[in-house]
């Protein structure tokens, strides 16, 4: 036998193996489709339902499943009801005639009040009704009416009610389309007195005088104790032999039993199966020796001993798959852990966007370099207010300011450090001055005059630079507090089941069935799912179905990010799927610094702000050279870390313009244009500030966009026009620095001249576009480059994704039904 198997083909064992895993998969997905889908389950379920009845008399089950399916499910009422019946019919006659007449006064009600927007609050009422006005019913024509029959009918009527609440909760968990559920401690409990209440038909079904609900209700403790522990183990025995022994009262030890071994299966639940098997056995014994005989002890162990093969022969698969729905377990555990672990860092992510944010106002607030060149700007703002008031009428002004400027200035200098010092002159320093300035009084007093203006002024400055450092360390504060928060920033996961149940549908529906579904962001332009998927042979499905489907059912398009193929044959494929921007943006800048020098005073950004906004800045600061590309490059610095942590732009321009007149003791100011564009709707919208003209070149036509308004920086409250426009495809922007708009000088109209430029350009690429521009301007200058040069080119354009051809399965059906 081995050496026949060792002579067959690879092929042909490959073959029969793949032949027999098709089977198995094609027997389980008929029988899934035939109890999930076809209702087999539910009709099987009202068929138990149908023999249940407690305390002897009461059948409260039945009538509440069937209003609660009649609610939730109303395709699958007409052969629940065919079931229930038949069960009914199958205990006795009497009981299947209360039970017909139940069905019938509840249908007549739903009938009437289908229609009815309150129908919800009131099928709890119409179900009380249809089981106590039956019960009723019957008596009178049997038995004289007394309160036990009125009592029996309002309590049988009131446990009707309740049932319906409770098998509301449990119905929508037998839906084969809700994907993983997470159930709450509300639900499992409902669900067991659902699953008790079916065990509760199988009274009077035996084997070998073992009750069949005994064995099942002590299998279903077994389960539940090895996957929640001693907490659900015992409360699933209570639950469920309550209602066993409500339905046969010789079996209240029962209740017991379970509640026992479900504990102390629960407790054992480490050692695996055989640990939970024998605290089931040991409850059996412990419990059943209050019995009266010999056979009770005999026929509880039967049962338990069958409970227990079948608990053993159960596979271990099934009874994880069980642990991933209920709270608290280890299966459960690991599955929320990765959503969890994102989550976590994603919201980590923009906190510290927040902290860069106020790292960057509290370095901007700091003490900066040019502080020294301030104070020896204020000692000769000094000095020349001294000499205007004495040196200005002296004839001797020449000589002194002109001839003698260096020794001159340095002796006031020496002055006025020691007139700070000691309020007077040293011998020495007086006798100098003296012999060098003929009006060495009259100097001396009024640089004494004018110093306490100067201190004045200087103290002033002083308590400005404080407060400025007071600012910078509050916002480094808030900046660290942010940074650790970040750190410890927990989130829940957001509830996307409805959204879940269609896409596993709509996949399933295509022949594609998923091992794991992590939904992490459903936000326009900002879609994050992440599947699990195994595939027999992998050819792109990703890409071309699952792409498209996702696309139609979100109403966005959704574009494959990320994909971790299996190198096995029937690995486990991971797949992460994301927006896919209508539109992209392709950009070109050229510049040049004034005097073809190395450094300009302009500063441009292209940046990519996420959730579909993308952002061109120009910044022109004052004059040229060092300084003026320190202003520039500070402001766009502060636009793009204010941008990206979510704050409209126009706060932000203004938030800048703040800062910047704060932050310096001159008049120092930049120009801002900015564009805002929208890549889901290519819409734009442009804030200028002080900046030039703006323009968009569509085939044959030229708008421009301009606005008239002061740089950031020179008033406090600063004015943002904002111009809004729709852009299409293949369209191009065109920004510029004032460097470029008032360029050329002989020219008179400037503005028709660049839409000729513009419109003359045989090249179609942003680069070659921006870099014929700058050199047209600097040939109008005869090659001189008077004033820092930038154009920014950028052109939108739709984006193709690769499935773009393929209708979606939604579009096709759409197609065939019309």
């Amino acid at each position: 036998m081995n050496t026949y198997t060792e002579n067959k083909p690879k092929s042909f064992l490959s073959t029969n193996e793949s032949t027999f895993m098709s089977f198995r998969k094609k027997i389980s997905d008929t029988g899934t489709k035939l109890m999930f889908e076809k209702g087999l389950l539910l009709c099987i379920i009202g068929f138990l339902l149908g023999r249940a009845i407690i305390l002897s008399t009461l059948s409260p089950f039945v009538i509440a499943f069937v209003a609660a399916v009649w609610f939730l499910r109303r395709d699958k009422l007409f052969p629940l009801i065919s079931f229930s019946l038949l069960g009914a019919f199958t205990y006795n006659v009497s009981h299947s005639f209360y039970i017909f007449l139940s069905i019938a006064v509840l249908m007549v009600l739903c009938l009437f009040m289908s229609r009815s927007k309150a129908i919800e609050k009131l099928l709890p009422l119409f179900v009380f009704v249809a089981a106590s006005v039956p019960r009723l019913s019957l008596y009178a024509m049997t038995v004289e009416l007394t309160y036990i029959e009125w009592l029996i009918a309002i309590v049988e009527g009131i446990l009707a009610a309740v049932l319906l609440l409770i098998f509301m909760q449990s119905i929508p968990l037998l839906s084969p389309k809700r994907y993983k559920p997470l159930l709450k401690n509300e639900e499992i409990v409902c669900f067991i007195i659902l699953v008790a209440s079916i065990l509760t038909g199988l009274i009077g079904v035996q084997l070998y005088e073992a009750q069949m609900e005994q064995v099942l209700a002590r299998y279903l403790v077994l389960v539940l104790s090895l996957v929640g522990g001693a907490a659900i183990g015992s409360t699933v025995g209570v639950v469920a032999g309550l209602i066993l022994s409500l339905a046969n009262i010789a079996n209240m030890y029962q209740m017991s039993l379970l509640a026992f071994s479900g504990l102390l299966g629960g407790l054992l639940k480490e050692g695996n199966k055989l640990a939970v098997s024998l605290g089931l056995l040991i409850s059996t014994l412990l419990i059943s020796l209050y019995g009266d005989s010999v056979t009770t002890l005999a026929v509880a162990l039967l049962e338990s001993t069958l409970a227990i093969f079948i608990f053993l022969v159960t596979p271990s698969k099934w009874i994880k798959q069980i642990a991933k729905y209920i709270p608290g377990t280890v299966e459960h555990s690991r599955e929320q852990e990765q959503y969890l672990q994102k989550v976590r860092n994603v919201t980590a992510h923009r906190v510290e966007r927040f902290s860069n944010v106020f790292k960057a106002l509290s370095r901007s607030f700091q003490t900066e370099s040019h502080q020294l060149q301030e104070q020896d700007l204020e000692v000769d703002y000094y000095l020349s207010n001294v000499t205007e008031k004495t040196c200005q009428t002296c004839f001797k002004k020449e000589t002194c300011w002109v001839q003698q400027f260096d020794d001159t200035y340095q002796l006031m200098r020496d002055v006025k450090e020691q007139l700070e010092v000691d309020d007077q002159l040293n011998n020495i320093t007086n006798r100098q001055f003296e012999n060098h300035c003929i009006k060495s009084k009259k100097v001396i007093d009024t640089m004494q005059q004018e110093l306490s203006f100067f201190q004045a002024n200087q103290k002033l400055k002083k308590q400005v630079l404080e407060s400025r450092r007071f600012v910078a360390d509050q916002l480094q504060g808030v900046s660290e507090v942010m940074e650790n928060f970040a750190v410890e920033i927990l989130k829940e996961k957001e509830n996307h089941e409805q959204q879940e149940i269609e896409l596993v549908a709509a996949l399933k529906h295509v022949g594609i069935e998923l091992e794991k579904l992590d939904i992490y962001s459903l936000e326009k332009g900002n879609v994050d799912i992440e599947m699990v998927i195994l595939f027999q042979d992998y050819h792109g499905e990703a890409t071309k179905l699952i792409a498209p489907i996702l696309s139609d059912i979100l109403d966005e398009t959704v574009i494959v990010v990320t994909e971790d193929l299996s190198p096995l044959a029937k690995g486990h494929s991971f797949f992460t799927f994301g927006s896919a921007r209508k539109y992209v943006i392709d950009s070109g800048v050229a510049h040049a610094a004034k005097g073809g020098g190395l450094v300009s005073g302009d500063c441009y950004k292209a940046m990519d702000l996420g959730a579909g906004k993308y952002a061109l800045a120009i910044s022109d600061g004052m004059g040229n050279g060092d300084r003026a590309h320190e202003e520039s490059t500070e402001t766009l610095r502060l636009l793009q870390q204010i941008l990206e942590s979510g704050l409209h732009e126009q706060v932000a321009i203004k938030s800048i313009n703040s800062i910047l007149a704060l932050r310096t003791n001159d008049e120092i100011y930049a120009t801002l244009d900015l564009a805002m564009i929208d890549l889901h709707h290519a819409a734009v919208r442009f804030l200028k500030v002080g900046s030039t003209p703006s323009f968009i070149l569509r085939h044959d036509s030229v708008e421009q966009i301009e606005a008239s308004n002061l740089p950031i920086g020179i008033i406090q409250e600063v004015e943002v026009d904002v111009v809004s426009s729709q852009l299409r495809d293949g369209d191009f922007l065109v920004m510029m620095s004032d460097g470029i708009f008032e360029g050329p000088k002989e020219i008179e109209n400037v503005d028709m001249w660049l839409k000729r430029k513009l419109l003359e350009m045989e090249t179609k690429e942003p680069q070659e576009m921006a870099d014929l521009l700058l050199e047209e301007v600097i040939r109008t200058q005869s090659g001189e480059i008077e004033d820092d040069m930038t154009v920014l080119v950028a052109q939108i354009k739709e984006n193709q994704p690769q499935w773009a051809p393929i209708r979606s399965f939604r579009q096709f059906e759409r197609e065939n039904i019309s």
